[in-house]
């Protein structure tokens, strides 16, 4: 399959009749991608402003390519090595290129399928991109074989935020709790800010401890420009799915992630506003969000991840075990939808036969067909 530059990156390229997209041979990060909607294409996924810019040569591909969504295993820093091994930030399957498999096409289904031979730990990771007619979905699937241990792992979507304050409203599926990252996430010193209060504790996105005294609104965003935060929230172990949303009401569309909270137990929110100010970002990197579905213990990587932290001490798991002979397999979606006036934020999300059906606070309704069962097709 032939390949050509996407904004700096040699990348396939692959379609449906409602969903082009296109995905980087090095890190496998999936972007740009366009949705065509009734009343027009949306196109939600961040691209790192110095995509096409000549960067330094030390830096992680991981940061050369950085853009919509990729797969990180293990998720995360990685500056702690872990029983010999030293994986780069989010892993070899976000740095190394990918091996073109096959692009299966027919009238309903296009199928893009990649594979990685890992080094760092040996195995095999394989990447399922799959597009259905009529659809304005994303099917990811990810098979991790070959491998044994503990692995944290996940996806990490970033959504590009129309510049005006409050442009998005975000909301998730039931949580246990959530957490401002423990530790010290930016470093004035080193050029990075941030305004939440650290290792604060919160059962609601809307009020959340700030370090000032007061609290942050994480569910409206863009906010807090010149900061840079991190959260991580734990969803409920649903019978079903958990989900993460973001609406655009002046946009008129809604983006929305599904998972199995099996595999991926939480979400990270990595809130990047101008509060970088040192290479490659130089403090323009603007209203952009993170929506990381992970089971992992913050950013921080494996070994933080696998052994003992605050997070597993109460019970929940911040990483998977791998066995050499039964294969991991995660599935994740993500889907955009058209809403109509009034539609404010995500309050449910409920399936249906071959649909979901979102529903606002403010009471509207709008239903999305996609298939519900993939999530747990070859799934524990």
């Amino acid at each position: 399959m032939k390949t050509t530059i996407r904004q700096g990156q040699r990348s396939w390229s692959f379609a449906s009749n409602q969903v082009e997209a296109a995905i980087t041979c090095l890190g496998g990060h999936l972007a740009p991608i366009r949705f065509h909607l009734p009343h027009g294409m949306v196109e939600p996924f961040s691209i790192a402003p110095w995509a096409e810019e000549k960067v330094d040569a030390k830096l992680p591909a991981l940061l050369k390519a950085v853009r919509g969504d990729f797969f990180c295993a293990p998720f995360g820093g990685n500056e702690t090595p872990y029983q010999g091994e030293n994986h780069p930030p989010h892993g070899e399957s976000a740095n190394l290129p990918w091996k073109f498999e096959s692009l299966q096409e027919n009238k309903e289904v296009t199928e893009l399928h990649l594979s990685l031979q890992t080094k760092k730990r040996a195995g095999q990771i394989d990447k399922r991109i799959r597009l259905r007619q009529g659809e304005t979905v994303i099917y990811c699937r990810h098979q991790i074989s070959g491998m044994s241990g503990r692995m944290n792992l996940g996806h990490h979507a970033m959504l590009k935020f129309p510049a005006h304050p409050g442009s998005g409203r975000i909301s998730t599926s039931s949580i246990q709790f959530g957490q401002v990252f423990p530790g010290v996430f930016e470093e004035p010193a080193k050029g990075g800010y941030s305004s939440l209060k650290a290792g604060a504790v919160f059962s609601r996105l809307d009020q959340v401890p700030a370090a000032d005294g007061g609290t942050a609104d994480l569910s409206r965003y863009p906010a807090r420009e010149g900061f840079e935060d991190l959260v991580m929230v734990i969803h409920e172990a649903r019978p079903d799915f958990a989900w993460t949303a973001v609406t655009f009401p002046e946009e008129r569309y809604v983006w929305f992630a599904l998972k199995d909270p099996r595999v991926l137990r939480s979400t990270v929110l990595w809130i990047s506003n101008r509060g970088r100010h040192y290479a490659p970002w130089n403090g323009r990197h603007a209203n952009v969000m993170g929506l990381e579905e992970v089971t992992s213990y913050f950013h921080t990587g494996l070994a933080e991840s696998a052994r003992p932290n605050s997070i597993n001490r109460r019970g929940f798991p911040t990483a998977l075990v791998l066995q050499p002979k039964k294969p991991l397999v995660v599935n994740y979606l993500m889907a955009v939808a058209a809403i109509p006036r009034g539609f404010d934020r995500v309050k449910t999300v409920t399936p249906g036969v071959g649909e979901v059906a979102l529903i606002s606070h403010s009471k509207k309704r709008v239903t999305v067909p996609l298939d519900t069962g993939f999530l747990y097709e070859n799934s524990p």
